[in-house]
């Protein structure tokens, strides 16, 4: 009983060190990895600006005019944007992909294939992992009514306003619909839903986060602060 004790122990610290391991060390590093991508997409989408300009100013005259997305974006595994949420940190950036295999949410964020683009009437579906692979939206739950998402392609900035929040079913798809929640309904509103999962360091649930269409602002103006800032930080 001893020696099957010990081993019970041993075990138990491996899969502690494991877990700080993959949710510490490894996010980390894979977490750095989509930082890069990001960069390199701003770099893409900006005409050589590594990050947004807030307001304007001379750095926005960097960003020029560039077409909307084409079907060549929308390979499986291509990065095409970049989601923001000021809620999350005002530098907290992360690139989405195509798709939402694994090994896509492996790299960042992943655009459910079949839902709509930024800015077009119906909703947009983008899903990410909650801890691992860089922890991407382990905070999601602290989106609170009211705040702003942008999602940022070569084309423009998107803004989202959040409306609110469920947790779901896994397989409650339901919510990535044209009208979300109301499969079969015809769209005339502009919607985006992140998706996650749910606890924290849990999968038995989604945890989702409603929001809809506010404007588009092309790069050359930049984003304006009233857009960028932290809620939290607000006096």
């Amino acid at each position: 009983m001893g020696v099957v004790g010990e081993l019970f122990i041993t075990a138990g610290v491996l899969l502690i060190l494991f877990v700080v391991w993959q949710l510490g060390y490894v996010a980390v590093v894979e977490g750095h990895a989509q930082s890069n991508t990001v960069s390199a997409l701003e770099k893409d989408f900006g005409g050589g600006a590594a990050h947004p300009s807030v307001g304007g100013g001379a750095a926005a005259t960097q960003h020029t005019g560039q077409p909307p997305i084409t079907t060549a974006d929308l390979a499986y595994g291509h990065a095409w944007g970049i989601l923001r949420i000021p809620r999350l940190g005002a530098d907290w950036s992360k690139p989405i992909y195509e798709g939402v295999g694994l090994d896509v949410l492996a790299n960042g964020l992943g655009h459910y294939q079949g839902t709509n683009l930024p800015g077009e009437v119906g909703n947009i579906a983008i899903a990410g992992h909650r801890a691992g692979h860089g922890n991407p939206l382990i905070d999601i739950d602290a989106i609170k009514d009211g705040d702003l998402m942008v999602i940022e392609t070569r084309e423009a900035y998107f803004v989202y306003k959040v409306d609110r929040h469920e947790i779901v079913e896994p397989t409650d798809i339901a919510v990535i619909a044209p009208v979300p929640e109301k499969p079969g309904d015809v769209p005339t509103e502009r919607h985006f839903t992140l998706t996650s999962c749910n606890p924290r360091y849990g999968s038995t649930h989604r945890y989702i986060v409603f929001s809809t269409f506010v404007e588009k602002i092309p790069h050359v103006q930049g984003l304006p602060a009233s857009v960028t800032a932290d809620p939290s930080k607000a006096a």
